[in-house]
């Protein structure tokens, strides 16, 4: 999904704006294919929830949000850990890595998914009742309101990355995200508000952003603020150290030994532990295709 000039030195790993431009490059039109399965497993998180404001009843609100999230905790676990793959530019087929991700996190991502889904439902709930209620909110809800929202969003924005990651408990999990935003506090914020801007465009801009969702919804808003925290996820959790040993080293240079009347043969980059770039480009070609 090429949507700049195609000027990306794709040698090595880039930093900054041209970090994202080899992102989208490398990745772009395969997270816009995952978001598709994500909007759709939302569909019924977001039924019960309007089922709810229709019918303006708590009692149809906290069971349709729990069940919808359930099943909406697979598919953003699915969607978390594309992105994860491609900011650590790991091998493989997007589907068959999306396939997996769905074997190895789909139980572990039921819970949180069923808490995120309530903590919409609650959002929606509220906005709904702000938004009808004769007398306008005070400041001082508004306030009360976005630091809530605030605090979902950071949560879901170091719990979820840590879910497919790594085989750990919640509690580890937790204190992780706690260590990390004291570390990090600036970064993180930074992060959250990314989201929370995002968020709010499609709520103010609605009906029109219903269009937007379905391709955009879900994977950019959460490249975006990873991208922001990568590096320091990856120094301080060792993420790549841990998975080089498992997937090789993506921008490892490959060694080629002098082969009499023959061209060096390049190995197989699923197979060596290492790739070069020009394997890399290739393996993203493939995908473009849909192989």
């Amino acid at each position: 999904m090429a949507l700049f000039r195609d000027d990306t030195d794709y040698t090595h790993r880039q930093e900054g704006f041209a970090r994202y431009k080899q992102l989208m490059s490398f990745y772009g039109f395969n997270w816009l294919r995952i978001n598709l399965f994500t909007t759709a497993g939302a569909m019924p998180l977001a039924a019960g929830v309007l089922l709810a404001l229709l019918t303006s009843s708590l009692v149809v609100l906290v069971p349709a949000s729990l069940l919808g999230g359930a099943i909406f905790g697979p598919f953003l676990a699915g969607m978390v850990d594309a992105i994860m793959r491609g900011l650590r530019d790991a091998p493989g087929n997007w589907w068959k890595n999306y396939k997996k991700a769905w074997k190895q996190n789909w139980r572990s991502s039921l819970l949180p998914g069923a808490i995120l889904g309530l903590f919409a439902g609650i959002f929606s709930f509220m906005a709904y009742i702000m938004m009808s209620a004769r007398v306008s909110p005070t400041p001082g809800t508004l306030v009360m309101a976005l630091v809530s929202a605030a605090l979902v969003i950071w949560f879901n924005t170091l719990y979820w990355p840590q879910l497919v990651l790594f085989s750990q408990s919640a509690v580890i999990r937790v204190r992780n995200a706690m260590l990390f935003t004291i570390k990090h506090s600036l970064r993180v914020l930074a992060a959250v508000l990314i989201q929370l801007v995002w968020i709010a465009l499609i709520v103010l801009l609605a009906p029109w952003t219903v269009f937007v969702v379905p391709f955009l919804g879900f994977w950019f808003p959460i490249l975006l603020s990873q991208l922001r925290l990568y590096a320091d996820l990856n120094r301080d959790l060792n993420i790549e150290e841990q998975f080089i040993a498992v997937e090789g080293d993506p921008w490892a240079k490959d060694s080629f030994e002098a082969l009499t009347g023959e061209e060096p043969a390049e190995p197989d980059p699923m197979n060596s532990g290492t790739r070069h770039w020009e394997a890399l480009l290739r393996d993203i070609d493939k995908n473009k295709e849909g192989k």
